[in-house]
């Protein structure tokens, strides 16, 4: 089997984008977090342009890497988070992440094992006469309507997740008032 330079390329950008994310999750400091994740939506937007969705890699890198954590550095530093102390591992939590590791390797691994999984990705993008755009909703309204309904009920509920674990105990009036005293 020989790999040409895209599939080269592509293995690569794969590779930094999955160390980029993992370097994400592994720093304590939440700055070098968030510029992790930029690197991350970086390498991810060179993989839509070296697929042939020249303006999705483009809003990638405009919309996300640069609006959106420009935003997110900016509230970190408004909030003046320090990087989080080291916290003891529970047997439970390790044996659930390593439980979702392992769905999320065997589903890669399929999408992997998928015969001409590169050039289907590629054909369909590049055989069709509309603009990526038209592609996109098609493709997302069409073919991949579950996984993008799906996606969208994901990130709301990380987003409650977020707002839960983010949420200060108010301090109750009785404390507020031995305070005075």
């Amino acid at each position: 089997m020989e790999l040409g330079l895209s599939e080269i390329l592509f293995w690569v950008f794969s590779a930094l984008a999955v160390a980029a994310a993992f370097m994400v999750m592994m720093n304590r400091n939440p700055v070098a977090s968030a510029l992790c994740l930029v690197l991350t939506m970086v390498f991810v937007a060179a993989l839509m342009i070296l697929l042939g969705a020249f303006f999705l890699g483009t809003i990638q890198i405009l919309v996300y890497a640069g609006a959106v954590m420009v935003l997110f550095l900016f509230i970190i530093m408004l909030l003046n988070l320090k990087a989080e102390a080291a916290r003891r591992l529970s047997i439970f939590f390790v044996l659930g992440g390593l439980a979702v590791c392992g769905v999320i390797g065997m589903v890669v691994w399929k999408v992997v094992q998928q015969e001409n999984f590169l050039v289907s990705q590629t054909r369909i993008i590049s055989e069709t006469k509309l603009s990526d755009v038209k592609v996109l909703g098609k493709l997302l309204f069409s073919e991949y309507l579950l996984p993008f309904q799906l996606t969208g009920v994901l990130l709301l509920v990380a987003m409650v997740g977020v707002i839960l674990l983010c949420g200060k105990e108010q301090p109750s009036e009785t404390s507020k008032n031995e305070g005075v005293s």
